[in-house]
């Protein structure tokens, strides 16, 4: 007969990693990754999920599509500040609190943006959304490198990778199916089910608080002189169009965002528990890790905001359509990121990460040619091209990272990581959308400027026009006006079309450049 040992008489720390794999055994490892993943899939599936609910949202509210971006703004800039929390709230309430923690706010904020009567409330719920997605990251990111060994981490940042890129690639899809079906507020009802799942198993599988005492110190000025700079800045690339480059709104925010960045660089140099540890900086392995994060965040979100945007407006999809165009990539990732984890335990990291950013750049290339005559494979083609260099990047790229820490280092050093990627997605979205408006312009006018009288395609296309209107019964005296009309649509159209094929080549030269580092 076996008799049962209690942990306090194994000297294993009760409810700790330890005493959870006494308890379930090695197969604790995949129980704890399963409910970690629940809760990484529910809050980072809204991160792309109310993209193809843009050009909805604009007609709801009416607004242009410089605010209605500050759904997706909103909610990633949250979540890069909020990976800084991550280290502060484990220490302070444990792994299994935090957890359970952060699916109470995201749920709240999902209530908020689904019943908001006002565009800003859903602002206000997307905020909260990202503080929970944020925190989610990090920590059950620590979690998978703790649980497996060494010669397995390689798999297990593949199946955490899988988790966080198979979730926002499948969300247009889910997202658009929803609209189409119901309304675009379902939108933010669907990651509920896997939030209770998660909230169910918590209590069971993650590990606790292991020690117990006074809350850590935090750099409360330092997070909130880098939240100002990063609301001033983002908010000063999302409006300098409306206002003007060199109107004083935009010139006092760039002011605001250079002097707390400067702030922030200060605090955390003097700070005892900065945010950001800068002696991780010193680690040449992982110096270069964040640089191509912050490259492969900004690319990946800027790609995955304007692919349903772009096949909705340019090519007339409708929202289902235009998020099934992105699940064919959502397979590849699902099927490519166990096997590029495998793959990262055997090979030399920079390999299977300079292939990844090839294949991404050469994906937004291939995008750049896409006009209103691109067929809908092509397209899903060309996504599967850039999110295959997607599967390889992230594995290898968090392992190499991850694994030159010590233990010690981990918490935060998961937070910087996380938090520099993220940050580059909210550069991203943000850059995008002001070149596309930028380029958008540029074309407008140079096409505007060649239709002239003299132009004899110009005539010829506002006679045959004519003609049309006449045969559909319009008046003779407003045939000039309706096809004047028509041709400045036509022109707008062609303008946004070439706008979109600008932004693809911009963040084709983006990862492109991350090809240095």
């Amino acid at each position: 007969m076996t008799t049962s040992t209690s942990p306090a008489e194994t000297g294993i720390v009760p409810e700790s990693i330890e005493h959870r794999f006494q308890q379930f055994g090695p197969k604790y490892r995949y129980l704890v990754t399963f409910a970690g993943m629940l809760g990484v899939v529910s809050m980072v599936l809204s991160v792309t999920i109310v993209n193809v609910a843009v050009p909805s949202v604009v007609g709801a509210y009416g607004i242009g599509q410089d605010q209605a971006q500050w759904m997706a703004t909103a909610f990633i800039a949250t979540m890069t500040l909020s990976q800084l929390l991550n280290s502060w709230l484990v220490e302070a309430f444990g792994q299994r609190i935090t957890f359970m923690l952060i699916i109470v706010v995201f749920f709240i904020g999902t209530m908020i943006a689904a019943t908001s009567p006002t565009f800003d409330f859903i602002i206000v719920g997307r905020i909260l959304q990202g503080f929970s997605a944020g925190v989610s990251q990090p920590l059950v990111m620590v979690i998978l490198f703790q649980v497996f060994p060494g010669n397995r981490r390689g798999l297990a940042m593949g199946l955490y990778g899988m988790a966080i890129m198979l979730a926002p690639g499948l969300g247009p899809a889910i997202g658009g199916f929803a609209i189409d079906t119901f309304s675009w507020r379902a939108i933010f009802y669907i990651p509920l089910p896997l939030c209770a799942a998660a909230f169910v198993l918590g209590p069971f599988l993650m590990p606790g608080r292991l020690t117990v005492g006074h809350l850590p110190p935090f750099d409360w000025s330092g997070f909130f002189a880098l939240a100002i700079a990063l609301i001033a800045l983002l908010s000063m690339m999302a409006d300098g169009q409306r206002y003007g480059w060199s109107s004083n709104t935009i010139l006092i925010r760039a002011l605001i965002a250079a002097s707390c960045t400067g702030l922030f660089i200060i605090l955390q140099l003097r700070a005892q528990s900065p945010l950001l540890d800068m002696t991780l900086f010193r680690n040449t392995a992982f110096t270069s890790a964040v640089l191509v994060a912050i490259v492969f965040g900004f690319g990946n979100m800027a790609s995955s905001y304007a692919i349903p945007v772009f096949v909705q407006t340019v090519q007339g999809y409708s929202a289902t359509e235009a998020g099934l165009v992105l699940v064919p990539a959502g397979i590849l990732l699902m099927a490519m990121f166990p096997i590029s984890g495998r793959f990262a335990d055997r090979v030399t990291p920079h390999i299977p990460i300079m292939a990844g950013l090839v294949f991404f750049a050469l994906g937004a290339i291939l995008l750049s040619g896409s006009d209103t005559n691109t067929t809908f494979w092509n397209i899903a083609f060309f996504t599967m091209v850039g999110r295959l260099g997607m599967a390889l990047i992230m594995p290898p790229l968090v392992s190499s990272a991850m694994r030159t820490l010590t233990p010690e280092q981990l918490n935060r050093g998961s937070g910087t990581l996380n938090f520099m990627r993220q940050l580059g997605g909210s550069v991203g979205i943000n850059s995008l959308v002001l070149f596309m408006a930028q380029r958008t312009e540029f074309h407008a006018e140079a096409l505007t400027a060649t239709q002239t009288a003299g132009n004899p395609m110009v005539r010829e296309f506002l006679d045959s026009v004519g003609v049309l209107l006449n045969e559909s019964g319009v008046p003779k005296a407003l045939h000039e006006s309706g096809a004047l009309y028509y041709l400045g649509t036509v022109i707008e159209a062609q303008a946004a079309t070439q706008g979109f094929q600008d932004g693809f080549l911009f963040v084709s030269t983006v990862f492109i450049c991350a090809l240095i580092p």
